[in-house]
Parts: C-alpha cells; sequence; structure tokens
C-alpha cells in the first residue's frame, strides 16, 4: 500500500511493516515546508515569547511537528519533574525526595499518576525525567535530578519513565554533564571519555535501554562543542553506540547555536519555536551545508517515535477531573513521608525525642512552617491549588500546636520552652535556589529572528483562544511571572538568622526537632549538637505538612535515605565555580571524592535512621556466566514496622577507579519479622571504560562487594570474586 497519511503508516505497520520503512515512506511523500516544519516548535518566536512571559508555560502544552494535511499528531510538550505543570495539577515532592525513598516501585507509580494527568491536559510528551547528577549540592537545579550516583539516578528515573509512558511519551534531559545552573548558557565542560562513559552518562543509557521515547539535549558546551550540535553526544554516543530509536530535541530558545550544525549532528527538533532553523535552514539547504537526507532522517525519527507510541497515545484521554484526584494526593502524602530522612534522634530523659506524641504540647517555630513551600519557580513548578503547610499538618494530627514565625528570638524562645517539643521549620526557598534565568550572553539575541511569520501568528493566537481558564494559586501571588531567578546557591549553610532560631529554641527545650526544606546537601556542622532530632524534608509537595507529621508522630516509621553525601565543611567538596567559562568534569565528586580523599562525611550517601533495628543475616553471593546473585535476610528486631535499604558496592581491581554502587533493594519489614532479598548485579555493570578503543572493557580481576546500609559503612558484610 501506499503511505500518503500517517493513518496509512500505522496501517502498513499493522500488516507487517517496518516502523522504519513506514516513517521512510511517509516522510518521502511530505513536500519540503512539510518537512522543514517538523524540525523545530510550531509558534512563532516573538508571539510565543509573549504568551510564555504571561504564565504560557503553565498554560497550555508546546507543540512541534503537527501536520493536519496528512494527520500527523505531532508532539504536546509540558513538563515536569514534580507533577504536569500545565493546568491545576498535583504537586509531588521533587524529584531529589523521590530519590530519596530508593524505591523504584514507588517511582513508577508517581510517574503512572503524574502521566494520567499529562494526558489529561493535553499534552503527549513529557520532560520530567530529569537525571543529571548531582556533582556539588550548590547546584541550583539539584532539587529535579535524584541524587549524586549513577546507578541509583538510573534506577529511579527507568521507573518514573516506565509509569509517564503508560501514558505519554517521556523525555530524558538535560544530555550531558549539566550540572551548572548559572553558567548553563555559557560554560564548556571538559570531560575525558572515562568520567563521561562510568560516570555522567550511565544513567542516560539506562532509561534509553528503558525504552525512553525522547531526548532532550543540555543548554551546555561539551568538550568544546554544544550539547544542541553536538555529534559526538547526538548521534556518534546516542544512535551508534547505543541504538537510540527515539527523537532528540532542543532545551528552550538558546538550545543550539547553528542550525546546519544541529541538524547534521542528530538533533531532531529545535524547541519550542520557529527559531534558529526557520531562519537559517533553507539557505543552509541551498548552499549544501544541509542536505535534505538530513532533514528527513530527523523527520523520520519524529514519525517513527509517533508510530510506535500509537497504541498509548490514541487511548482515550481521561478528563480535566483527574487533576488533584484523591487518590493522586494520597500518593503525595505517602511520598512526602517515605521521603523524609531522619538524621539525628537523640535520647532526651532516656528516650529518643522522635516520635513525638499527639497528646502533648508542641510549639512550630519558623516563617517555612507556615507557606506552601513546593520548590524553584522554573520549568518544574506545578500551579496545586491545595497545598499543606507543615503547620497545618502538625495541627491535624496533635492536640496543642502553638506557632510563632521566628522572627523575634525571644518571642520564639519562650513559645518554645512551653511546650513538650518543638519543631524549628527552616532551609531554603524558590528565592535561593532553582533554574536560573537571569542575565546571559548578550550574544543569544542575535539567534532571536527579524519578527514572526503571520500567517503562523494567525494560526498560533486562534489555538490561544482555545485554551481552558486556568487559576493560579494564591502562594504564588508575589512571585514574578515567567520563570523566578533561583539559581546556584551562595552558601550550603542556613541562614545566619535560621541558626540563630535553632540555638534560641534549643537553649530552652532540649526536645528541639529541625526540620529541613532544601533541594539538597545543607551542611549542619555548627548547630547540629544543639538540637535532638534533625529530618531532611526536602519540598514535600501538595501534602508535605501531612507527609512530614506523619513520619514526627510515628503513624510512618522514616526509611528514606540520603541520595547524596553531606560534608562536615565545605572544603571537603570538589571545587564549584557558579560563572564558569570552561570547567573539568572528572570521575571523583559526591561519596567517591570523600572516600578518595580521606575524609568522612557528616552524613554518607545512602545514610538514614529509623524508628526500629535492623539485623542483616545471612548474606551470600554466588555468580553465573552473566550476574552476580547477592542474598540474604533483614530482620526487624524492633516493635515497630519499618523498611531497610540493603546497599551493594562494588570495589574495582583498578586501586586508583571509584567503587561503585552496583545495586540495591528495600525490604518492608514488620516489628519482629523478617525478609529475604536477592539482588541481581549484571556483571556488564561492573564493566570500565577503554579511552583508547572508546569501547567498554568486561569485567576481570578480583572485585570486592561490600554489601551494607550506607557508602562506607564499617559494618558491611565483604566477598571477594574473582571475574
Amino acid at each position: 500500500m501506499t503511505i500518503i497519511t500517517f493513518d496509512d503508516a500505522l496501517a502498513a505497520v499493522a500488516q507487517g511493516r517496518t516502523v522504519g520503512d513506514a516513517a521512510r515512506e511517509l516522510v518521502a511523500n511530505l513536500t519540503h515546508e512539510e518537512r522543514l516544519w517538523c524540525l523545530d516548535g510550531d509558534a512563532p518566536t516573538w508571539a510565543g515569547l509573549r504568551f510564555l512571559s504571561d504564565d504560557g508555560y503553565h498554560k497550555a502544552p508546546f507543540v512541534a511537528a503537527e501536520i493536519e494535511r496528512v494527520g500527523l499528531p505531532g508532539i504536546r510538550f509540558s513538563d515536569g519533574p514534580r507533577g504536569a505543570v500545565v493546568g491545576n495539577a498535583t504537586c509531588f515532592p521533587v524529584s531529589m525526595a523521590r530519590g530519596a525513598t530508593w524505591d523504584p516501585a514507588l517511582e513508577e507509580r508517581v510517574g503512572d499518576a503524574i502521566g494520567t494527568e499529562l494526558r489529561a491536559i493535553g499534552a503527549n510528551l513529557t520532560g520530567a525525567v530529569c537525571v543529571n547528577l548531582l556533582r556539588h549540592p550548590a547546584w541550583g537545579r539539584a532539587q529535579e535530578t535524584y541524587g549524586e550516583d549513577p546507578h541509583h539516578v538510573g534506577e529511579m528515573g527507568a521507573a518514573l519513565t516506565r509509569g509517564l509512558q503508560r501514558h505519554v511519551m517521556a523525555n530524558v534531559k538535560h544530555f550531558a554533564c549539566n550540572s551548572m545552573e548559572n553558567a548553563r548558557f555559557s560554560v564548556d565542560i571538559e570531560v575525558d571519555d572515562v568520567a563521561l562513559h562510568e560516570v555522567y552518562l550511565p544513567h542516560f543509557r539506562r532509561i534509553v535501554d528503558e525504552g525512553v521515547a525522547s531526548v532532550m539535549s543540555a543548554y551546555n558546551s561539551v568538550n568544546g562543542e554544544w550539547a544542541g550540535q553536538n555529534r559526538e553526544l547526538l548521534t556518534c554516543v546516542l544512535r551508534d553506540e547505543w541504538g537510540f530509536e527515539g527523537f532528540v530535541i532542543s532545551d528552550w530558545i538558546f538550545g543550539l547555536r547553528d542550525a546546519a550544525t544541529s541538524v547534521k549532528a542528530g538533533l531532531d527538533i529545535e524547541m519550542p519555536y520557529r527559531m534558529v532553523r526557520a531562519t537559517h535552514l533553507p539557505a543552509a539547504i541551498e548552499s549544501g551545508d544541509v542536505t535534505w537526507d538530513d532533514v528527513d532522517r530527523a523527520v523520520e525519527h519524529v514519525v517513527g517515535t509517533l508510530l510506535r507510541f500509537d497504541d498509548v497515545l490514541s487511548a482515550p484521554s481521561p478528563s480535566r477531573d483527574v487533576l488533584g484526584a484523591h487518590e493522586h494526593r494520597a500518593l503525595a502524602r505517602e511520598v512526602a513521608a517515605r521521603s523524609a530522612v531522619l538524621l539525628r534522634n537523640e535520647d532526651v530523659d532516656g528516650a529518643p525525642v522522635l516520635p513525638l506524641s499527639a497528646h502533648e504540647p508542641v510549639a512550630v517555630i519558623g516563617q517555612l512552617a507556615a507557606v506552601v513551600n513546593v520548590g524553584d519557580g522554573g520549568s518544574s513548578d506545578v500551579w496545586d491549588l491545595e497545598c499543606h503547610t507543615v503547620l497545618d499538618g502538625l495541627r491535624a494530627a496533635i492536640d496543642d500546636v502553638s506557632f510563632d514565625d521566628g522572627t523575634d528570638l525571644a518571642r520564639a524562645a519562650v513559645i518554645a520552652a512551653a511546650a513538650t517539643a518543638a519543631v524549628v521549620v527552616v532551609g531554603y526557598t524558590f528565592v535561593d535556589e532553582g533554574e536560573y534565568i537571569g542575565e546571559t550572553d548578550r550574544s543569544l539575541i542575535s539567534l532571536f529572528p527579524a519578527a514572526d511569520e503571520p500567517d503562523v501568528v494567525d494560526l498560533y493566537e486562534g489555538t490561544l483562544a482555545q485554551i481552558p481558564m486556568i487559576v493560579k494559586p494564591d502562594h504564588l501571588s508575589q512571585r514574578p511571572q515567567m520563570f523566578s531567578r533561583g539559581g546556584d546557591r551562595t552558601s550550603l549553610r542556613l541562614a545566619v538568622h535560621d541558626v540563630e532560631l535553632i540555638r534560641s529554641v534549643a537553649a530552652v527545650n532540649p526536645r528541639t526537632i529541625v526540620v529541613i526544606q532544601a533541594g539538597s546537601a545543607v551542611i549542619a556542622t555548627d548547630w547540629i549538637d544543639s538540637v535532638a532530632g534533625v529530618v531532611q524534608a526536602w519540598y514535600g509537595g501538595c501534602e508535605a505538612g501531612p507527609g512530614l507529621a506523619d513520619v514526627l508522630l510515628g503513624v510512618v516509621n522514616p526509611s528514606a535515605r540520603l541520595p547524596f553525601s553531606v560534608p562536615v565543611d565545605e572544603a571537603d567538596l570538589p571545587s564549584f565555580d557558579a560563572n564558569a567559562t570552561r570547567f573539568t568534569y572528572d570521575r571523583w565528586h559526591g561519596w567517591w571524592h570523600l572516600a578518595h580523599s580521606g575524609t568522612a562525611a557528616a552524613f554518607p550517601f545512602g545514610f538514614g535512621l529509623s524508628y526500629t533495628n535492623f539485623i542483616m543475616t545471612g548474606v551470600e553471593v554466588s555468580m553465573d556466566e552473566s550476574a552476580i546473585s547477592i542474598t540474604g535476610t533483614v530482620r526487624n528486631a524492633g516493635d515497630c514496622d519499618g523498611a531497610d535499604v540493603v546497599q551493594v558496592y562494588a570495589e574495582l581491581p583498578d586501586q586508583d577507579a571509584p567503587a561503585r554502587l552496583v545495586g540495591f533493594a528495600r525490604l518492608d519489614v514488620v516489628a519482629g519479622g523478617a525478609d529475604r532479598f536477592d539482588i541481581v548485579v549484571p556483571k556488564v555493570r561492573l564493566a570500565t571504560r577503554d579511552p583508547e578503543a572508546r569501547a567498554w572493557r568486561p569485567a576481570s580481576g578480583t572485585h570486592r562487594l561490600l554489601v551494607g546500609r550506607f557508602a562506607g559503612d564499617p559494618e558491611a558484610v565483604g566477598f571477594g570474586l574473582s571475574l
């Protein structure tokens, strides 16, 4: 059959034609203008920017590659890492909080819920899967990823992808080496082949292997070429080495610098406007800098992916009633509770300070306790209309709660002294960290077109007139339109007033618990010895308060583990320059950097306390041709149900190579009970990169496996293995 329309292509695939053949024939029957239309967003630049500045990011998905004549549905993009950013969707805890659960099954459920809401608002593609490594906790967008370790991040990102792709196509971002915010439009990351493939790419490959539909390139340059037009990344690695079959989109607006170079490098769609390519590609084709074969290849990637995902995308969409549904809010509360990391729980009068009693008076202190603090104000922001603060959650759970905002230290101390326990809520907000939209390289202005195409503007404005009404949440009334500035952190410590507040409260109430709201590590060395309890509570989403209350009162036993290392001092970390134009990434950051330098962490990667005690017994290791199996039993020796996270680390034969997290398992164990774990580690997970061959070397030699509960656990069970 002849393939003229998208439906023809679907029918041909159903009759046995390959997706690639069907896509090629459909593209061959498109006009030249239609093919070029598929290479960028469908919106005009200047009209699109006006819509964006009017909170447009939250009002409608961004469309690209839609061709009505042949029924090509195109893509309809909406972010987000903590929930659908279009409409009044459910705001889940940020990705870093979910990373702290170490629970891929829970993350898959989150992906399913977010995917459902995305379909309800008309999206078919989402940039929810942000997996850039936390190289340094000062990174402004730390909250959008899962942690500092590639294996852990990869497993969590793959789980989110599975859940999302029951409903929409997932897009994994930002490819690659994007772990600095303020300098993201100007910095060149220098990274050798070993560090690139062993540290900064494995989690992306894991998600590609999971079947992710799309990849978003990064703003930054990698080894001298912008990521959005970097052939080494987009073609040599992504397609030739990994076999990726989906399509690649640029990051927004400044995601590429040269139209011809980006097409030849392997970038399929410039997002979200008709901007650089619409202005320059026709001339590049005329001059021979780009061929129609190059153009067709990009369009075929888009068409082929839409064909492969048609079963998902053609399923009926749910109504908008699903946004903020009861079951999604219940899930958000569950995640908020299971993501809270108990870092300190000292005895006071012979018993741990936590959990609290619902029947004894509690003082809640601090401005952040009474405000909605769900994360940064950038592209991941969610317009949830029903968010519950820490104060809301504790007032609903405890009989007698007094509150003081902490602005007056003496007054706060009086309130705290009158209570049995004091909960001090401190940390950061969207002002302190987040996606950065501030001063950029002024030369980027030259990328904008002189004017919009009138016919495209008319078409675009017609679609805007059909957008449903969206309500802006009250808690955003003081926030500027478009994106907040956020950016990389200027400090890893709490504000001076926060520290003074903690000390003032702790001086009058020995049962003081500090709750930290932040996107990554906060150095606590200067105040932690003055308090009995510390909980890392993140930006906890719409049910942040109720979820935290569940943990503080023991309704939920804390089971979260840190997805990064917390240092004793800033000097213990690798360097970080928020304004760099050139920077080198090596293999040593996070827990590897601390181990390499012989420096102890204040709280190590993978660490977290519980209200019960676990004992690991009977650990054994077996091996076949392809994999290593680690089995054993975890027994709950306490008097309350809880969950433990067993972690497997591998030390390689090369003493100069970093160790690796190679497997983990979360086990729910009832009080007095026991559960078995079986962690399978494929041997390919122990392979090392050969920089000369630019390929992988199979693992060989003597490896040492450590089975414990955090990086550097002195009680870990060790095994030597010859491979």
